[in-house]
């Protein structure tokens, strides 16, 4: 079956991507369709990009990147959960995507972004970033505004339509996952 990781990418304290990862997760969970699993970037404590090699040549000499390489083969394509800090995505989450590379290659992808402006710059990123990595990137996406899906930019109310627009979302990367896997 094929497997969906929802990669939450934001590892600040406070974090709103929490919430909204875990309604993400929630709302996948009701799908037959393939299977779902929750990443936390936080959880494998990734330093600063440390290897001696490009990721390119998959020489890894460093524990934490071979456990995120593990994690992260693991799946056929990828919901990323993804702040928007300075019209941009999360530090912790580049810094994630740029320890592996082969792992990334010929899989799906889509977005769930939040910010005051719905996260729309920080997925413009992603977008770039997972086409130079060969992912394909969906066109749905999920926006989350600060301002009318939270209350008080903390308290995660998301307005009921985004459900659907999740559906949409996962019908194409779980799609285009299928559509990948002769090419991995």
């Amino acid at each position: 079956m094929t497997k969906i990781a929802i990669i939450l990418g934001s590892t600040k304290p406070g974090r709103n991507g929490e919430a909204v990862a875990k309604w993400v997760y929630d709302i996948a969970q009701q799908r037959e369709d393939a299977q779902f699993e929750l990443v936390d970037v936080k959880d494998f404590d990734l330093p600063l990009y440390d290897e001696p090699y490009p990721a390119m040549m998959q020489q890894y000499t460093k524990d934490h990147t071979k456990k995120w390489s593990k994690k992260i083969s693991e799946f056929d394509g990828y919901v990323f959960v993804t702040a928007e800090y300075n019209h941009a995505i999360p530090g912790a989450l580049k810094n994630a995507i740029d320890f592996l590379n082969a792992e990334w290659k010929n899989k799906s992808a889509g977005f769930v972004s939040y910010g005051s402006a719905g996260g729309a710059r920080a997925v413009e990123q992603l977008r770039l970033v997972a086409g130079e990595l060969q992912m394909a990137d969906v066109r749905a996406q999920v926006m989350l505004s600060l301002f009318t899906d939270f209350e008080d930019m903390s308290v995660f109310k998301p307005d009921p339509r985004h459900e659907g627009e999740v559906h949409t979302m996962l019908d194409q990367v779980i799609a285009w996952a299928g559509a990948l896997k002769p090419l991995r």
